[in-house]
């Protein structure tokens, strides 16, 4: 069973769009919503998305924290892609 709904969350985790019956927290749904705001408009992030973590408990230091690792996945990413870095593929993966 745990099983399952580890592969129902992850599976629920790669769509474009978050569902709402997704089994998630209130305060992580908040923060995939902000990773997804900042990664894709990071320019239009406003004193209400940081209120919005704020209201789901997170200090200054949790946000920020957020905030850097969020950036610096994407800034390796776009390191990556723009050297053309390839991903690795396991030895026994078909793919």
């Amino acid at each position: 069973m745990v099983a399952d709904s580890q592969a129902a969350l992850i599976d629920g985790l790669l769509v474009p769009r978050i569902a709402d019956d997704l089994a998630i927290t209130p305060r992580e749904r908040t923060l995939l919503s902000y990773a997804e705001k900042l990664t894709t408009a990071p320019s239009t992030i406003t004193r209400t998305d940081v209120a919005s973590l704020r209201a789901q408990g997170l200090d200054d230091r949790a946000i920020h924290d957020a905030c850097a690792i969020i950036a610096y996945f994407a800034f390796v990413n776009r390191i990556a892609d723009g050297l053309g870095v390839e991903q690795e593929r396991d030895a026994g993966s078909a793919v």
